[in-house]
């Protein structure tokens, strides 16, 4: 049954005498600039949109909850973590390169943002369903970015850019290597695995220190579309997967993910065989397994997007007691560049919107700007004799630190003894894929190259995949070469 309509009011709560006509001189004669209404309804319209997010774009989510049900307690002080806690959560998935416009189903990473409202705090996780990523510095993220994105001249998107990018940039070939692979396009966000990627630290109450990685396991099953399949659904419903987990959702299919996490021993860095903290790197399961920590379950779709994900705002920078960072550089780097994208596309006061505004009391030092509403009194300054809030040293422990020392340099990481850009690439393509994966594979990156990307580009392309296998490069080329277009 439709419920009964309200009437209507301005955006100050004034009942509005229409919602068809504007107030003008006559029928015929010209409106007035006193019908505040309708100027506040134009207005409002060109002001409906905040700038859209500069990766992660294409994107929704809904909210749910998440359960532990196994001890970790030896591992993390962190509340949520804790046995048989149970903690409110929302997260957001999203393609990385496309616009707020883009199909669902174009080739990309998918992204895998989950914000936790513990009681001491918002913890966010921002991830990708892959568990690597293209680069491993900061320095190269948003030239990496650009190009994904649109040339300058014709605003149209580019594979001699992106392959430009990549073969001038060894260390993303594990990652390329997911990419053109199955993992590229998820059969529906609710069949997909999402991953921390980056490398965090775990503090249990002892301040004992783990460095550990997350992986939420899709109790669905992971499911892909081939990309004549995906080409399918682009032209028939550009957001099927915005409509499968919203659907899925409304009718009680309640998506979960097991979160399983991999713990290396805080001393076991300094020697492992690959550096820990290369985001462009796994951890093999043969060394570190898998240790089951809780479920994820979404159970509640959003009501209104653009308040409740658009205007979600998750940054790896939320971290609670018992979770800190790592030596990872571009975790280090995104610490600083989520949060201030936070406060240019949404306002400094993003954090007091109900999705950011955390469960756990706030009492902070932060005052005024753009939007504030949460009320502020005296004192406004620290150190204070009011009675204002202080710092309590020693309460949660010693920080989420770890030793370092050396000269100030412009370097890459220090090479550990297996290190280097190919070798895990390589893995994945020979012991992880089957055969039929890796005819999608070289299906996949031919179709790929053969779109405008150029000459010297498509031989370093060549050479880029023989780097990853012999047999893989070789087959891209002779098949690229064979292939009717």
């Amino acid at each position: 049954m439709a419920r009964q309509p309200e009437p209507t009011t301005t955006d100050s709560g004034i009942p509005v005498e229409s919602d068809e006509h504007s107030l003008t001189v006559g029928p015929d004669g010209p409106i007035l600039l006193q019908d505040h209404y309708v100027i506040e309804q134009m207005a409002q319209w060109n002001r409906e949109r905040v700038p859209e997010r500069q990766p992660h774009a294409k994107g929704s989510g809904a909210f749910g909850r998440f359960e532990v049900t196994a001890d970790v307690s030896a591992y993390t002080k962190a509340a949520l973590f804790q046995p048989r806690v149970t903690t409110g959560l929302v997260a957001r998935f999203s393609t990385v390169a496309g616009e707020r416009g883009s199909p669902d189903t174009w080739r990309d990473p998918r992204g895998f943002a989950v914000k936790f409202y513990t009681t001491e705090g918002n913890y966010d996780m921002v991830g990708n369903n892959t568990p690597v990523f293209f680069i491993r510095d900061p320095m190269k993220f948003q030239h990496f970015i650009r190009s994904q994105k649109r040339r300058a001249d014709n605003n149209l998107r580019d594979h001699d850019m992106q392959w430009d990018f990549w073969t001038l940039s060894p260390e993303s070939a594990h990652q390329v290597a997911y990419l053109m692979g199955d993992r590229g396009i998820p059969r529906t966000w609710r069949h997909m695995n999402g991953y921390g990627s980056h490398t965090y630290m775990w503090v249990n109450a002892e301040g004992g220190k783990f460095w550990v990685k997350y992986h939420f396991i899709s109790d669905q099953g992971v499911e892909f579309f081939t990309q004549e399949d995906a080409d399918a659904m682009v032209s028939s419903d550009g957001d099927y997967h915005t409509r499968d987990l919203f659907d899925a959702i409304r009718m009680g299919d309640h998506p979960s993910w097991t979160l399983k996490m991999q713990i290396m021993p805080f001393d076991d860095a300094r020697t492992y065989r690959f550096n820990p903290f290369d985001l462009t790197k796994v951890w093999p399961h043969s060394d570190y397994a898998l240790v089951e920590v809780g479920r994820m379950t979404l159970d509640r779709n959003p009501t209104d997007h653009h308040s409740e994900i658009e205007q979600l705002a998750v940054e790896p920078s939320n971290m609670v007691p018992g979770i800190g960072p790592s030596p990872d550089k571009m975790l280090l780097g995104r610490m600083f560049s989520y949060p201030d994208a936070h406060r240019h596309r949404i306002g400094v006061n993003y954090n007091q919107l109900p999705v950011n505004a955390p469960v756990a009391p706030v009492n902070s030092y932060s005052k005024d700007g753009a939007m504030r509403y949460t009320k502020v009194s005296d004192p406004v300054y620290a150190p204070n004799s009011k009675g204002g809030p202080q710092a309590n040293a020693g309460r949660y422990g010693e920080p989420a630190g770890w030793h370092t020392d050396g000269d100030m340099v412009h370097a890459a990481y220090t090479l550990h003894a297996e290190d280097d850009d190919w070798g895990q690439a390589g893995t994945l393509v020979r012991q992880v894929m089957d055969d039929a994966a890796r005819d999608r594979l070289v299906g996949n990156i031919v179709s790929h190259l053969r779109d405008g990307v150029t000459e010297p580009v498509m031989q370093r392309a060549f050479e880029y995949w023989r780097n990853v296998d012999d047999d893989l490069g070789q087959r891209v080329e002779k098949e690229l070469h064979t292939r009717p277009s």
